[in-house]
């Protein structure tokens, strides 16, 4: 028998999903991917003639992200050819997002993300059905596959010690917005090493270890230098530590360094 490794099994699904794209003229959906199979399928677009991919986690700015497969341009182009009515043309991502609430809130607990995703996972489901987990005082927000919905709404009853109550979120401005820490430093270059140092308040010196070992992505793609130079606007992710956006430099100190300012998720 032969095993594969995550990474084989995912270029492999990545394939099959591609190829069923292109040779039905319909479009394929993954599963939730987390950063580092995001960037192992952007490595892979080349490799898929014919075929366009496509990413969303829900909402904007999502970390764990679902791809979709569809036909390219020319392929579209002769499906309005033969099918006036638009065949194949309107699509959704198969994603909901569904609310957890205490049933009582005067005997609900503090919970954090481990918390909310610790008992989604002991519903026995696999990872990849979740996407990104969103709270905000003792409610949390949370994205899954569509097929999933109903599952959670009727099996996740407790988050620790709390009873809950699960509901589908039918409107998009219900969905909180993110919560940043803004912080404001000093560096004498922008490069990535000198930016995950401010943001996490370790040394420049501490995170590279982080950044040669594949745990650093900005806008969802890896990178391993640390001379590497954000521009504004940027989305950087250390896995096990958190992600940021990097706001630009603001001004100059007389001593030649710069100021940043930056954005951290909370």
């Amino acid at each position: 028998m032969i095993f594969m490794d995550k990474d084989e099994f995912l270029l492999k699904r990545i394939r099959e999903l591609a190829n069923l794209s292109y040779q039905r003229d319909i479009v394929t959906f993954s599963d939730f991917l987390n950063l580092n199979e995001q960037n192992i399928v952007n490595e892979q677009k080349n490799q898929m003639p014919g075929v366009i991919t496509e990413c969303s986690g829900g909402y904007e700015q999502a970390e764990r992200q679902m791809v979709a497969f569809h036909p390219d341009a020319l392929a579209f182009t002769w499906m309005a050819a033969f099918f006036p009515g638009g065949l194949g043309f309107s699509w959704d991502y198969p994603i909901d997002c569904l609310k957890i609430e205490p049933k009582a809130l005067r005997f609900s607990e503090e919970l954090g993300h481990r918390d909310y995703l610790g008992a989604l996972l002991n519903l026995g489901v696999d990872r990849s059905v979740v996407g990104d987990i969103l709270i905000k005082d003792k409610e949390a927000w949370f994205f899954c596959l569509h097929k999933m919905s109903d599952f959670f709404i009727e099996n996740l009853i407790r988050v620790k010690h709390t009873t809950v109550l699960v509901s589908r979120v039918e409107q998009a401005e219900e969905i909180p917005e993110p919560e940043f820490e803004m912080i404001n430093g000093t560096c004498a270059s922008v490069r990535l090493d000198a930016l995950i140092g401010l943001a996490f308040q370790t040394s420049r010196s501490s995170m590279v270890s982080f950044i040669e070992s594949g745990l650093v992505f900005v806008n969802g793609k890896l990178i391993t230098s640390n001379g590497y130079e954000p521009k504004e606007g940027d989305i950087i992710s250390v896995r096990g530590k958190g992600r940021f956006i990097y706001d630009g430099v603001s001004r100059q100190t007389k001593k030649g360094r710069l100021g940043v300012r930056i954005r951290k998720y909370v």
